[in-house]
């Protein structure tokens, strides 16, 4: 089953499916700065653009382009700076 989830007034939209062995989001967000909240830990992997993280417990802001991604643990938040239209993979779990 595929399932569509829109945040940020439709800023942020994204299908979410099942992997063969965890769940997982794919899409797209339109410049702007956003928070997300986590339950589950997430791999985010940047498909294209750019995303300026500020994640938890780290004072510093970096920045992953295509190909590549980061972690970040279950029940935290972290911050994005979004420059460009990105597009992403989320892995949860």
């Amino acid at each position: 089953m595929i399932k569509h989830n829109s945040y940020f007034d439709e800023k942020v939209q994204s299908l979410g499916f099942a992997t063969e062995t965890k769940p997982a989001s794919v899409g797209v967000m339109a410049a702007g700065e956003y928070r997300f909240g986590t339950e589950a830990a997430e791999r985010m992997e940047v498909i294209s653009g750019a995303l300026t993280v500020l994640l938890p417990g780290q004072s510093e802001w970096q920045t992953f382009g295509a190909g590549q991604g980061f972690d970040v643990p279950a029940n935290s938040h972290f911050d994005l700076q979004v420059g460009v239209n990105t597009a992403y993979l989320c892995i949860y779990g």
